[in-house]
This record gives C-alpha cells, sequence and structure tokens, in this order.
C-alpha cells in the first residue's frame, strides 16, 4: 500500500500528491526537494527521511513520536507540517515551502542588521522557541540555516531533524547541533535538560543578527571550542548596552544561570515594539478546565478514547502524548486567533482561500457554560461520565477529512465524474451540484460546501437546495464535460485553483421537482457520491 504511493510521473518522482524537483537541501537523514501539487501546482517542501539511517542511530521511536506532536504544530513563526508518507525504505514529510530562503543568505547580503529589525527578527524566533520548549520539544539545531524567511522576510523555524522530546527529571545526553551554536554543555559532553541549549543558540543567532559575524569563531577549532567553554567573546562599541547585557545573560557558560525565556520576555530591550500576538496572554485558561472541542479533536487525531484522555488529564500526566497534543490544539486556537489579528492582517497569507469555520458547530457542553469548558473533577473518570445537562453535538449531512482542502475538493470533483454530475465553482471550498433525472428531465440540486470544523479536520457539508435555480446561474459559469481534465491549477495570483472541472452538458431546462421527491433524489445523489468516495479510500 505505500509502496503504490512512491510513482514516477514524466521521469521525476511523485509522492501522494506531489510531483518533486530540485533538492533545496541536505540533512543528517536525508534530503530537501521542492514539491508541486498535481493538480493545484502548490509548492511544498518535502523532506526525504531514510529509515535506514534512522535504524541505525536508533532514533525511530522518538522520530515516530516527534512527528505525531509536530503535525499539530500550528505557530505563524514555524513552519507547518502538511502530510507524513512512508514507503519502505523512506519517510516523506511534506512541509510549507517559505520562499524567502535562509536568514543565513539574507544576512550575508545585508550584513549586520539595524537594531529594529534585529530585534524584529529575534522576538518571533523566540516566540516559536517558547511555543516549542512549552510543548515539551526542543529543536536543539537552532542556526542561521534553519531560520527561514517568508516572501515579507518574517520568520519561519524549520528542521526539526535533530528535536527531541523533553521530560521533567530526564536529561539528554546526545552532542548534536552545530558547532559555533553549540552550547557548552554540549560540546563538553555533559548531560541537559533541554531549552537551556536553545537559549544559548538563540543568543548566538541574536549576536549575529546585531554584529554580522560570529561570537565564537577562530580559525583553530580547539581555540573556539575553549573560547565558547570560556563563554568569553566581544561586543562591537556600537551595540546598545541594553541588548549588551542581554545577550551577556544569555551566553552564560552555566545554564542554571543562563536566562530563560521569561527572563528574555521581561527585559527592557525586548519589550520594545513586541507584538502582542506573539506571547498571548488567555486569563480564561486553566488547567483546571477541559476545553471539550480539543478533547474530540485529541480522540479524533489519535485514535483513542475520551475515557483515556481523561484520565491522562486527570493524573496531571502532563508529559504523556495525549496531553501534549490536548494543550498543543488549546495554544493553536489561541496563539492563531491574534496571529490573525495583529500579524496575518497585515502580512502574506499562504492560503488565501481556506475552508471557513461551520456556523452549526456544536461540541459537548455543559448547558450553563459559555465557554463550552467542564472542571477536571466533573469529568473524573471515577465518576459517571457525563452529567445532566450535557449535551450531543447536532447532526449534519457529511463527511469528515484529515486531508488538505484542496485534496479533498479534487476527490470530491474525480468522483462526481463517473455519476454524471454537473458542477460549478462558487469558491475553490463551495461547489454547486445538480443531476438530471432522465425520465422527469428535472434536475436535482445541491450544494457541496467545505468547512474547518477544528486544527487539521474538515467537514464536507451536503446541503439540499430546494429552491427554483434559474438556469442563468449557471449560463454564467456552464458546466463543461472535460474527461482529461480533474482541476485547473492556479489562478492568475498563484493562490488557488480557478474553477473545478465538470461533466456533462447543461442544455435541459431546470423544472420544479414533485413535492417529496426532490429530497429523496437529493439523498440519493448523497448516497452516490458518498459510496464513490469511500471506495476511492479504500483502493489508497
Amino acid at each position: 500500500m505505500a509502496a503504490d504511493k512512491q510513482k514516477r510521473h514524466d521521469g521525476r518522482l511523485k509522492i501522494g500528491h506531489y510531483i518533486l524537483g530540485d533538492t533545496l537541501g541536505e540533512g543528517l537523514f536525508g534530503k530537501v526537494k521542492i514539491g508541486e501539487h498535481e493538480l493545484t501546482g502548490d509548492k511544498v517542501a518535502v523532506k526525504i527521511v531514510n529509515k535506514k539511517k534512522i535504524r541505525g542511530l536508533d532514533a525511530g521511536g522518538n522520530i515516530r513520536r516527534e512527528i505525531q506532536n509536530l503535525k499539530l504544530f500550528n505557530h505563524p513563526h514555524i513552519t507547518k507540517l502538511y502530510e507524513v508518507i512512508s514507503t519502505p525504505t523512506d519517510i516523506f514529510m511534506v512541509m510549507e515551502h517559505v520562499s524567502g530562503g535562509e536568514l543565513f543568505d539574507y544576512i550575508r547580503t545585508n550584513k549586520k542588521l539595524d537594531e529594529k529589525e534585529s530585534r524584529r527578527l529575534f522576538q518571533q524566533i523566540l516566540s516559536g522557541v517558547d511555543y516549542c520548549h512549552r510543548h515539551m520539544v526542543v529543536h536543539r539545531d537552532l542556526k542561521l540555516e534553519n531560520v527561514l524567511l517568508d516572501a515579507h522576510v518574517n520568520v519561519k523555524i524549520a528542521d526539526f531533524g535533530l528535536s527531541n522530546m523533553m521530560s521533567d527529571g530526564k536529561f539528554l545526553s546526545t552532542r548534536c547541533g552545530s558547532l559555533h551554536y553549540a552550547a557548552p554543555e554540549i560540546i563538553s559532553g555533559r548531560l541537559y535538560a533541554g531549552p537551556e541549549v536553545d537559549i544559548w543558540s538563540s543568543g548566538v543567532i541574536l549576536f549575529i543578527l546585531l554584529c554580522g559575524f560570529l561570537p565564537f569563531d577562530d580559525a583553530d577549532e580547539a581555540t573556539m571550542y575553549k573560547k565558547i567553554c570560556d563563554g568569553t567573546f566581544d561586543t562591537p562599541q556600537y551595540l546598545n548596552p541594553s541588548v549588551i547585557s542581554l545577550l551577556k545573560h544569555m551566553l552564560l557558560v552555566d545554564p542554571t544561570k543562563r536566562a530563560t525565556i521569561k527572563d528574555i520576555q521581561e527585559h527592557e530591550w525586548f519589550k520594545q515594539d513586541l507584538p502582542k500576538y506573539l506571547f498571548p496572554e488567555d486569563p480564561t485558561y486553566s488547567l483546571n478546565m477541559i476545553d471539550d472541542e480539543a478533547l474530540k479533536e485529541v480522540c479524533d487525531k489519535y485514535e483513542s478514547t475520551e475515557e483515556e484522555v481523561l484520565s491522562c488529564l486527570y493524573s496531571r500526566s502532563l508529559q504523556d502524548p495525549l496531553a501534549v497534543a490536548y494543550h498543543l490544539i488549546i495554544d493553536n486556537r489561541r496563539i492563531m486567533n491574534k496571529a490573525k489579528k495583529n500579524y496575518l492582517a497585515d502580512s502574506f497569507v499562504d492560503e488565501p482561500h481556506t475552508p471557513r469555520p461551520h456556523p452549526e458547530r456544536v461540541s459537548f457542553m455543559v448547558a450553563d457554560s459559555p465557554r463550552q469548558r467542564h472542571t477536571l473533577d466533573e469529568l473524573n473518570p471515577q465518576k459517571p461520565k457525563y452529567q445532566a445537562g450535557v449535551r450531543r453535538d447536532t447532526w449534519q449531512l457529511g463527511i469528515q477529512s484529515h486531508s488538505q482542502p484542496y485534496d479533498i475538493m479534487a476527490e470530491v470533483c474525480r468522483s462526481m465524474k463517473p455519476l454524471d454530475y454537473e458542477w460549478k465553482m462558487v469558491n475553490p471550498y463551495n461547489l454547486r451540484v445538480r443531476r438530471k433525472n432522465p425520465v422527469t428531465s428535472m434536475y436535482t440540486k445541491m450544494s457541496l460546501q467545505l468547512y474547518q470544523m477544528e486544527s487539521g479536520r474538515y467537514l464536507l457539508d451536503f446541503r439540499n437546495i430546494t429552491d427554483k435555480v434559474t438556469e442563468t446561474e449557471y449560463e454564467n459559469d456552464t458546466p463543461r464535460c472535460d474527461s482529461d481534465t480533474e482541476a485547473q491549477t492556479k489562478s492568475s495570483d498563484g493562490s488557488a485553483p480557478s474553477s473545478l472541472a465538470s461533466s456533462a452538458d447543461s442544455s435541459s431546462s431546470d423544472l420544479a421537482p414533485q413535492p417529496g421527491s426532490h429530497t429523496i433524489q437529493f439523498l440519493e445523489m448523497c448516497a452516490d457520491l458518498i459510496k464513490i468516495l469511500q471506495m476511492e479510500d479504500k483502493m489508497q
């Protein structure tokens, strides 16, 4: 099954829906290649992780667990992991493609940056590092080459190939990362907890942003080792005394005295012009309250029961994968809501056409709880699971998927072809569909709308159109029969499909169905489409 996903397309390797192109770079476990979606033309970065190398380093278990959690990461300054495709020899990680290149090249071109721009980029980097640490991931390879820039020179932290999961009371010992950015405890082979080594590397990056050169560097490697272990570096006279104090606190040799993220956040230099979305506060958040939407999403994505997740949360096992995922989901919502208002609204948005949230979504809730939360004590697995006043979701007619939105809509279009459905695109995630009854020559119509339920989960909603839709509406975007076309690629702005393929011609007139028959025919249309979609899913 997995091997079938690795094919050739015009001589180029094809993985899933992505055709691989040039190599963007090489890492410890394999290469990173540019990928292009076969239908939409969207660009992605595909990291190829060699399984044999993973086994040789005895890193398979860690990487599987990290991938599982990184798939839930959703931060404006961390590259997104969209999909993971496995073959017998490799793991293909389909990630966000960041077009602006590496921070390393940006510094090499511009030399040192002014203080204001250095602070802006460093604030974004630290926000991403803080997000990782709060969710028990330490990067361990922060350097200019692993900090990417988008088209508007905003940060995207990348390459978590050397990252690891942290646990309270357990120390890491692996000597990894790049020498110029490595903390003294790493190069000297001492144990370390995790966050402190990322702080050191972040301090090195800040120094380079401000000065244009490395704080610890020497042609003789032994001398450079000594400089790092002694923590000796010179600061140019033009640096602001305030930022010098921050650098010296971040680059302390003693990890127990080194600055923490909280120390940096409270530093006077760092706080200047700090955007609110980077470290948003939520006074209503409490470890004693359960967020029902997050609970459901963890159950869906990890195929676990509510009892398992609640038991983990009730026992305060905050490092359990289920607990990490639960708190990630809540944090994603909090951060991205702020980012949309304060950052994404004035910046480049990777997906200008995204499915909107479902307006009728109702999660498990206590009837009198405006926040849709209940306390851990109320949900103690030792007690009856649900109290009076708790109600279940309202039902919707549709199908749910964790696939990417474009992939879902493309699959729907392919599935409608053999059914002789006609359709036109209202927008990339909303189709108007109709089918002609050969006996009565009447049309049955429905709307297919893709909604975002939670992060990474989508609902394709089937809606019966009972009002009369005139033929003029279809003439403006006439359905066509084109068996060789599944979907047009990108629109002129390169952001989304401009139209989707359709089938059959539209010469017949629109006649009103008999009372009651339209609903039955609508349900038959839904059933036929769902049946084909299920068959396609089993074949993949």
